[in-house]
């Protein structure tokens, strides 16, 4: 049964948002907060495409503080490809049992070792089909680790790129896939790998999924938010919207 929710029309896209405005205020705006996590642990010095990528799989459906706690710990007893091979299964899954389904996790980056190895001399090749093609590698993962990794011009499109862009009215899907693929069509290249850079702590901290900080957004002016929630009526019982 399709659900009214995936049945409510999409609004058109605001094609009147200034995105550069908008990230040189974001960029401003979200300094005193953490980095995006894989971008902490490139500045840290894990900077290669086997870290990033391992990282990006720790961190889905996993808080960053944790991730990044975790993909230390697990860097700790092995960094390369050839080093991770050497921990069995089990020793993985240990260092990063905090994650969420870190039982599948674990193996996923033993055989993405195991392949790297056997297919690639150890080094992992700035290549997406490569890297999509391993058990648990999608087009985030992928996207985020050549990007940071390799300084490929790619989009990584996670929870908090996809709610930003689309309270926005930057774009109007309803998938992060949809996001991703909409971004490429419409988001300057320069802004491609910073999109994720300045969102995410963007999105945890001030355009949160619960209870957002409209009031003292820094982009509230542009926001297609505002303009939804001015336009829509109370529901009964409901008291009124304070309106200036």
């Amino acid at each position: 049964m399709v659900s009214p929710r995936s049945r409510a029309p999409v609004r058109a896209p605001n094609q009147d948002f200034d995105v550069d405005l908008a990230i040189a205020t974001i960029e401003q705006a979200v300094e005193p907060y953490p980095k995006a996590a894989l971008f902490e642990l490139f500045e840290l010095g894990h900077t290669s495409l086997f870290e990033q990528l391992v990282a990006c799989i720790i961190s889905i459906r996993t808080r960053d503080e944790t991730m990044l706690v975790l993909a230390r710990r697990l860097f700790e007893r092995a960094r390369t490809p050839e080093q991770m091979l050497r921990l069995e299964v089990a020793e993985i899954d240990a260092l990063i049992h905090q994650s969420s389904f870190h039982e599948a996790k674990a193996p996923q980056i033993h055989a993405i070792a195991a392949r790297a190895v056997e297919q690639h001399g150890g080094q992992l090749p700035c290549d997406v089909e490569a890297l999509t093609s391993f058990a648990g590698v999608g087009p985030k993962c992928a996207n985020l680790a050549l990007g940071i990794a390799c300084g490929q011009t790619r989009i990584g499109v996670d929870i908090h790129v996809h709610r930003v862009t689309n309270r926005w009215g930057y774009v109007a899907e309803r998938t992060p896939e949809q996001t991703m693929v909409a971004l490429a069509q419409r988001l300057p290249e320069r802004y491609w790998l910073d999109i994720n850079r300045l969102l995410v702590p963007f999105g945890k901290h001030i355009c949160t999924g619960v209870a957002p900080t409209c009031p003292t957004c820094p982009v509230l002016g542009q926001c297609q938010r505002l303009y939804d929630l001015a336009s829509t009526p109370e529901l009964p019982g409901q008291a009124p919207r304070p309106r200036n």
